[in-house]
C-alpha cells in the first residue's frame, strides 16, 4: 500500500522555509548598526564586556532624562542569558545583560531598551529577550555618555545571588559549572593617559591581552604595521602579537603572554607599547615598503567576529 501524503512535505516547503530564514538574516544584516557604542566614553569596555569579559559589573550613572525609579547594574551575563532583571530586596535594583541569549541589530538601543525595562517591571521579574524599535532611545539617552565604568571584575558568578541568600539547589549547580569554566581576567590599569580598554585573561597555556582601541580601523592598522616593521609590536619580553580581530567597528589587537607571570607584571609593558602606538598613530608619512609588507601581513591575520 503506498504512503500516505496526508503528513508529506509540500513539495519546496524546505527550500521555501531556507529562503524565508535566508531573507531575515539579510534583513537583520542590513539593519546591523556598525559601531553601536560610538560616542560613548565607555565605548572600549562595553564591546569588551559584550564579547570576552567572563564576569563583570557596574553601576549605570544614569541620565537625568530617565527619572530613575532604582539603579541599575550593567553586568557580563545573567543567568539564563537573559535581557534584564530586577533582583528584590529593601531596595530593588535592575540588572542588565551585555551577553544576552537574543539580540536585535542594534546593541545599545537593546541595552537601552533593557535598561528602561528595569524601571517598570516588578522585583522578581525577568526580561528574556528585549524588542527595540526602530528610531527609539539608544544606550546615550539613557545614561550619561561622557561617565567611564567603574567595574567591578569577578573570578565567579556569586554576585548571581544577592548576599545573605541560599540558592537553591539548581542554581547553586549552575554557579558552580560555569565557576569551573570561567578563566581569570583582569583590567588593566594603565593610567589616565592611556588610551582603549586593554583586558589581560589566563587561558591555561598562554594569557592574552586583547585591547580595544577606539581609533578608525584604517589608521589602527597603519600604526601596528609601523610597529611590526620597526620591531616595536610587542609587550616586552614573554609576549607576542598574536593578531587582531574587528567587532563592532573597532579593531582589537591581542598579544600573547607568558601565563607565569601575574596580570599586574603587564601593566608597565603595556603602558610603553600605547605610548609607542599613539607616537605611531601621529606620524603621517607615507608608508615604506617594508611598512606595507607589514600591514598586508596582518590584514591577513585578521578575523572578523561581527
Amino acid at each position: 500500500m503506498g504512503k500516505s501524503k496526508r503528513n508529506s512535505p509540500k513539495p519546496g516547503g524546505n527550500r521555501a522555509q531556507r529562503l524565508a530564514e535566508r531573507k531575515v538574516a539579510l534583513d537583520q544584516a542590513a539593519q546591523a548598526v556598525t559601531r553601536p557604542f560610538e560616542g560613548l566614553a565607555a565605548e572600549c569596555d562595553l564591546v569588551a564586556l559584550r564579547e570576552f569579559v567572563p564576569s563583570a559589573t557596574a553601576t549605570l550613572k544614569l541620565s537625568p532624562e530617565v527619572a530613575a525609579e532604582r539603579s541599575v547594574v550593567l553586568a557580563t551575563v545573567l543567568p539564563g542569558a537573559v535581557a534584564a532583571l530586577v533582583r528584590a530586596g529593601d531596595q530593588p535594583t535592575g540588572y542588565v545583560g551585555t551577553q544576552m541569549q537574543f539580540h536585535g541589530p542594534d546593541p545599545a538601543a537593546d541595552l537601552a531598551a533593557a535598561i528602561l525595562w528595569t524601571q517598570s517591571a516588578e522585583p522578581g521579574d525577568s526580561l528574556t529577550s528585549v524588542e527595540s524599535i526602530a528610531g527609539g532611545p539608544r544606550l546615550a539617552d539613557v545614561i550619561d555618555p561622557g561617565a567611564d565604568l567603574e567595574l567591578v571584575v569577578h573570578q565567579d558568578f556569586d554576585w548571581w545571588v544577592p548576599a545573605g541568600v541560599t540558592p537553591d539547589p539548581q542554581v547553586a549547580a549552575t554557579i558552580e559549572q560555569a565557576k569551573q569554566a570561567i578563566m581569570p581576567s583582569a583590567r588593566l590599569e594603565l593610567g589616565a593617559d592611556s588610551v582603549g580598554a586593554a583586558w589581560w585573561v589566563d587561558a591555561g597555556e598562554k594569557a592574552h591581552v586583547r585591547w580595544v582601541r577606539p581609533e578608525n580601523e584604517d589608521d589602527l592598522m597603519l600604526a601596528l604595521a609601523r610597529l611590526h616593521a620597526s620591531g616595536g609590536l610587542h609587550m616586552g619580553e614573554g609576549s607576542r602579537f598574536a593578531g587582531s580581530f574587528r567587532t563592532h567597528g573597532l579593531l582589537v589587537p591581542v598579544f600573547d603572554l607568558d601565563p607565569e607571570r601575574h596580570s599586574s607584571e603587564w601593566t608597565a609593558p603595556a603602558a610603553e607599547f600605547g605610548a609607542r602606538l599613539l607616537a605611531a598613530l601621529a606620524t603621517d608619512a607615507p608608508l615604506t615598503s617594508e611598512e606595507r609588507r607589514s600591514r598586508d601581513g596582518l590584514r591577513s591575520r585578521q578575523v572578523t567576529l561581527r
